[in-house]
């Protein structure tokens, strides 16, 4: 089983790019997609069906803004929008779909451009937790893949002590994910690669790609009851449809 997880910052741009190809030629089972930036009725569905996935889009209130999809060979058991809680719904930021062996959620954590989308960003999180902790009770084999926003150590992100006091890289917030992790998930890509200067985002100032100038901040959240069935996992820094790029997880059943 396949899995990437992908912002693609404007699905419509990214059809635009070449999406469609990579798709075709990386043949995926799964992709949970973030930053869609459309309704539904804005995305051309032709493109995923001709080629065998089933989709499903859960998208923002405000036109052009944030917005998840999920994108699957096999045609999910059950189908989840949201959370539950208005004031993160109505951004489209969760989406989770069921089938027989597990259940992987499409997310994008909200970034802190400035104090009040800080502290929006900080009870989300915690309201997320709230969520996934009553959620694993039901479906404890749950895989958690998106932009979380969010780098977890000084080996995710190029310069850990100029962006100390960045949104992405505030001591609070990397102690969130680790909570989040040690309440039952593994990263699935450092689980397999220790190694530094693996990244999944380049700003698009100051020619940060080409200069490996990056945070690592989309992940694969795998629980602990799908340990055994992890197989790979990898970034895919050569795909180029956006300012972040493909992480792959790969499991076996």
């Amino acid at each position: 089983m396949k899995i990437f997880s992908y912002n693609v910052n404007g699905i419509r741009a990214a059809l635009k790019k070449g999406f469609i190809r990579w798709l075709k030629s990386s043949t995926p089972d799964i992709v949970c997609i973030q930053e869609t930036k459309a309704q539904i009725e804005q995305i051309d569905t032709t493109f995923f069906e001709d080629l065998g996935y089933y989709h499903n889009w859960f998208s923002a209130q405000k036109r052009g803004y944030s917005g998840v999809g999920i994108l699957s060979k096999e045609k999910p058991e059950n189908v989840v929008c949201g959370i539950g809680v208005e004031s993160i719904d109505s951004e489209g930021r969760n989406l989770r779909v069921d089938f027989k062996e597990f259940s992987i959620m499409s997310l994008y954590l909200p970034s802190g451009t400035n104090l009040d989308r800080l502290s929006y960003k900080f009870k989300y999180m915690d309201q997320f937790q709230t969520y996934i902790d009553n959620l694993k009770k039901d479906h404890p084999r749950l895989i958690i893949s998106g932009d979380y926003n969010i780098c977890h150590k000084a080996i995710d992100i190029h310069d850990p002590v100029r962006n100390k006091n960045v949104s992405g890289f505030l001591l609070e917030e990397r102690a969130w994910l680790e909570k989040f992790l040690n309440s039952g998930f593994i990263d699935s890509f450092r689980h397999l690669n220790p190694e530094p200067h693996n990244y999944s985002w380049w700003s698009y100032r100051a020619n940060s790609r080409a200069n490996n100038k990056g945070w690592r901040i989309d992940y694969n959240l795998v629980s602990k009851e799908l340990l055994s069935n992890i197989k790979s996992s990898y970034i895919n820094n050569n795909v180029y449809h956006s300012d972040h790029c493909p992480v792959g997880l790969t499991l076996n059943f």
